[in-house]
């Protein structure tokens, strides 16, 4: 079974938006933290830019 946010994406309008993962370290400890969203392709140059 798929999930749902999967299977919406999988429709006609799913290929204008990418998954993106950015790897964010924290200021406190220095641990690292995964940040993930789902953005248009457009907008993938931006997000890795913040």
């Amino acid at each position: 079974m798929a999930k749902k946010a999967v299977a919406t994406l999988q429709k006609g309008g799913g290929k204008g938006h990418t998954k993106v993962i950015k790897m964010v370290k924290s200021p406190k400890t220095g641990a690292y933290s995964f940040r993930e969203e789902i953005v248009t392709n457009e907008e993938v140059k931006d997000f890795f830019k913040k």
